[in-house]
């Protein structure tokens, strides 16, 4: 046959794959060239090679011996099948399929390789790296890494290999299926290899064909198929272990019924299984199908039994007697639960709510008064945004809690960055050059105590305008913040622009960036970053030197995903100021989280199940450099060591955390909340309580702004009972279920040593004690409160409450609520207008909370004890002796009262005497 002209016509389309083709192939290669400078600059290069390394570890031999293999397969098919045929068909047309086959091996095994590689890669490298926990199920006695860091990898695998063979069953079928559809070819068409065959016709030659083609692809599906048995019978055998994970008992977990039955049934079919794969096999090669399908029958009607038999155990034997049945598989429940949610060692106390203050008690706590909030996040939000934002592109898009020493005394605050929205630009004003080369960042913070408002309901400032003020001895030196969670775009500094700095009356400020972040943009550099963003107007602008830095990723929750994307985070970043330093830092806790602990109960963060949570890592991002650190604070964590041991450059000690950032460091809420979730039901430790569901806890409810909630975690500075001094901790309120009568609370610790413990302060089962909602019902009931809050609302404006504040005082407690009044007019700022405050059977409402305090425990002013007792001349040795101990222990605490009273019930008696 004559050669035939490439058709014209294909010649579009043909070009048009190129270009689509060579552009995804340029933008990975860009992707790639950016990254690894990116990655490089911030000094986790290994990180990032890391995952790369060991994606291409597996694509690239992957690919090319499944590839090589697929094609060899399908070429062997094809020669086959022509032989068995008795036809050649012409050069040309067998080159076309040659080719085909060659695409689609090679397309084919590389897209499954890619999916296989980036889907396994992480699990391989906590494979080879696993750590050991201290502990091991209680059923087969296997070490928790097992179910962390191995089985997750078998079972994936297996499943992988299960798919892609019968992807290859397919693909046979689909070939075979093509060739027995093809037409009977003409008799000019072929080429016979045994001249005698031309005494047969072509409909002879056709039946021939598609029964030898039928008998050979039969031969490779029937060793196909013994694999795919194979496999499912490693996949029973792994299922065993799966039963940790089991649902069908009355906790999570294996049960009666899975150990006494399912256990066995997957045994009993793993064994089937396996001997299926050779009866499959031979019964296909022998034509025999009847033995071929008994195994597979055989399967399914043993599971079927099993399920019968797994009902009929269930229904009879353990239903009757769950308890007893159960009981031991329950303990295992609630044990595993607590380790994998870190509340195995929570320390349990009485707390007697003798509601027996007096007003020398508010005195002595006079630390634990002074920081009770009279401010509300939300409102104060909207609050420092109107009065705070100077101009339209400044945002606070958070507000929040931290502790300061300021003016030596240690106080709660609200702290929030003024952050640079650029999409607060007008449109006009929001150019090229505006949005990547002037407006760059963001100025200094806001900060007011929680405690205190003026006379007009607003809070009083610690920190305000810009550039930033104060009265305190705080100072920020570097107040620029160019990283944030509103700084979602690139930007690029050094340029012949100068970048806004801050307003200035009707002028502005101008600065040049003096930090050591970004990539140069010299060189070929310029290039590759135009085409990254997609930019022309970064490629061409004159303002663009070569001395010019592109600075990316400098939204810090997208940051810390770029470089950890196998770590959780905090859904709240805060903001803190270093007084080492003067500089603003943003701190994200991370976590380390996993849905493969045996025995251990789901439940959902950020959207995801996970049965096993830490509080490991502590990130640190200084605001104006981007420099990002993971700090390791939890190094008993198997799940963080093992990640350690993968990316050895990721982690940083603890220990080298600065001691100015060290005292900012909090208890996250993220992870007290899903703990306060959890151990709503797993604080019963008796399996019988636990099953009757007798002593469940709700989160308290509120009334919050104009509805009623679920009352949220908050921090709040008191005493311990255990501790001589105020604390800053996360705290929850507990009622009964679906009562709201309070039960307990529990408190998280921030500072120093203390950081992580976890305390429960359970109240006497004997009393009611008042939760939030009840405040919240005695309050709508107050013959003055309410109708103040019916007038107010009668005169254009609307009676917001703010959070319903549980302050534990001695053995005691009181109740602590701000309202707000918001005229009803878009401009109003919400107004602290009013302090509620509850102790036993008393409520009121004042202007301020020393009012309320003074009201309800008497009309001395809160203040502490005088400073020193005078030592007169001529006092006895003893007396002097007594004093100067009563002195010296004042000085060093002034908290420390109980003991000075003793002393000085010890010195009255001396002088009595």
């Amino acid at each position: 046959m004559g050669k035939k002209r490439f058709d014209l016509r294909m010649l579009p389309g043909l070009l048009i794959t190129v270009l689509i083709i060579l552009a995804i192939g340029l933008r990975a290669i860009v992707n790639f060239i950016t990254d690894f400078q990116w990655f490089g600059k911030n000094e986790f290069l290994s990180t990032f090679l890391t995952r790369v390394v060991t994606e291409l570890g597996i694509l690239i031999p992957l690919w090319i011996l499944a590839g090589l293999g697929l094609h060899a397969y399908i070429k062997k098919l094809k020669q086959k099948y022509y032989v068995q045929a008795h036809i050649e068909y012409d050069k040309q047309a067998d080159r076309g399929i040659e080719l085909g086959a060659a695409i689609f091996s090679g397309v084919f095994s590389g897209v499954m390789a890619w999916v296989i590689a980036d889907s396994i890669w992480l699990k391989l490298r906590m494979f080879l790296n696993a750590t050991r926990f201290d502990g091991a199920d209680p059923i087969f006695g296997k070490n928790i890494d097992f179910y962390m860091f191995k089985l997750p990898l078998y079972q994936q695998l297996l499943s992988i290999g299960i798919f892609v063979t019968i992807l290859v069953i397919g693909i046979t079928v689909g070939f075979l299926f093509v060739m027995l559809t093809l037409r009977a070819p003409s008799e000019g068409s072929i080429y016979y290899i045994n001249e005698s065959k031309r005494r047969n016709n072509l409909i002879s030659i056709a039946t021939a064909r598609k029964k030898e083609l039928f008998n050979s692809a039969l031969r490779k599906i029937a060793f196909l198929g013994m694999a795919v048995f194979l496999m499912v019978s490693a996949k029973y055998f792994l299922q065993i272990y799966e039963l940790m994970y089991s649902t069908s008992g009355v906790a999570y977990g294996a049960s009666y019924t899975d150990i006494h039955v399912t256990l066995i049934a997957y045994r009993v079919v793993a064994v089937i299984s396996l001997v299926s794969a050779f009866t499959v096999a031979y019964g296909l090669l022998k034509g025999q199908f009847k033995l071929a399908a008994s195994g597979p029958v055989l399967m399914i009607g043993v599971s079927i039994i099993f399920g019968i038999v797994g009902y009929v155990v269930q229904q009879l034997i353990v239903e009757p007697d769950e308890i007893e049945k159960e009981k031991e598989y329950l303990v295992y429940n609630i044990e595993h639960t607590q380790k994998a949610f870190a509340l195995d060692d929570v320390k349990v106390s009485e707390f007697p709510v003798e509601q027996s203050i007096v007003r020398q008690d508010l005195a002595n706590n006079s630390a634990t008064i002074g920081n009770i909030r009279i401010n509300d996040a939300r409102p104060l939000k909207e609050t420092y945004n109107q009065i705070q934002g100077i101009r339209l592109y400044y945002s606070f898009n958070d507000i929040d809690l931290d502790r300061y020493k300021i003016n030596g005394e240690y106080k709660q605050v609200f702290i929030s960055p003024r952050e640079m929205d650029q999409n607060k630009l007008p449109d006009q004003a929001k150019t090229w050059i505006n949005m990547h080369l002037k407006y760059t960042h963001g100025y200094g913070i806001v900060m007011s105590p929680v405690n205190a408002v003026t006379e007009e309901g607003q809070p009083q400032l610690i920190f305000k305008n810009v550039p930033p003020v104060t009265s305190t001895a705080l100072v920020i030196k570097r107040p620029e913040l160019y990283f944030g969670e509103l700084t979602n775009d690139y930007i690029i500094v050094n340029t012949d622009e100068s970048e806004f700095d801050y307003p200035s009356g009707s002028d502005n400020v101008t600065t040049r960036y003096e930090g050591k972040a970004g990539i140069e943009l010299g060189g070929i550099n310029k290039l590759l970053y135009a085409y990254r963003e997609r930019s022309m107007k970064l490629l061409v602008s004159t303002v663009v030197n070569s001395d010019s830095r592109i600075i990316f990723y400098r939204n810090i929750m997208e940051r810390v995903n770029r470089i950890a994307p196998f770590l959780e985070y905090d859904q709240n970043p805060y903001l803190v100021l270093n007084q080492a330093d003067g500089k603003l830092y943003w701190i994200i806790d991370a976590y380390t989280t996993s849905q493969y602990y045996p025995y251990s109960q789901p439940f959902e963060l950020n959207q995801k199940q996970i049965n096993y949570i830490r509080n490991s890592v502590k990130v640190v991002i200084d605001a104006y450099e981007g420099t990002t650190k993971f700090y390791i604070f939890d190094e008993n964590d198997p799940v963080v060591q093992t990640y350690s041991k993968i990316f050895t450059d990721l982690f940083t000690s603890k220990s080298k955390l600065t001691p100015g950032l060290l005292e900012h460091i909090r208890y996250p809420q993220d992870y007290f909340d899903i703990q306060s979730e959890v151990y709503r039901s797993y604080h019963v430790d008796n399996p019988v309580v636990f099953y009757n569901g007798e002593d469940i806890w709700d989160k308290a409810n509120e009334k919050y702004m104009e509805s009623v909630q679920r009352i949220e975690s908050n921090y709040v500075m008191f005493k311990l009972a255990d501790s001589e001094i105020q604390e800053f901790a996360l705290m929850l309120p507990y009622t009964p279920r679906e009562k709201p009568n309070m039960t307990s609370l529990l408190v998280a610790r921030s500072d120093g040593e203390n950081y992580g413990k976890l305390y429960m302060y359970k109240f006497p089962k004997d009393k009611t004690i008042q939760g939030p909602l009840m405040i919240e019902s005695r309050i709508d009931q107050d013959s003055v409160i309410s109708p103040q809050f019916t007038l107010w609302g009668q005169k254009g404006s609307t009676v917001l409450r703010g959070n319903v504040i549980v302050v534990p005082i001695e053995k005691s407690l009181i109740y602590v609520e701000p309202i707000y009044i918001k005229a009803d007019n878009p401009n109003s700022l919400p107004e602290m207008k009013r302090v509620i405050v509850a102790y036993e059977n008393k409520i009121v409402m004042e202007e301020t909370l020393d009012k309320a305090l003074s009201r309800i425990f008497g009309e001395e002013e809160i203040t502490e004890p005088s400073e020193t007792i005078p030592v007169e001349e001529g006092m006895e040795p003893e007396v002097k002796s007594l004093l100067d101990e009563i002195n010296r222990l004042f000085k060093e605490n002034k908290d420390n009262m109980d003991e000075i009273e003793r002393l000085i019930d010890q010195l009255n008696q001396m002088l009595e005497g």
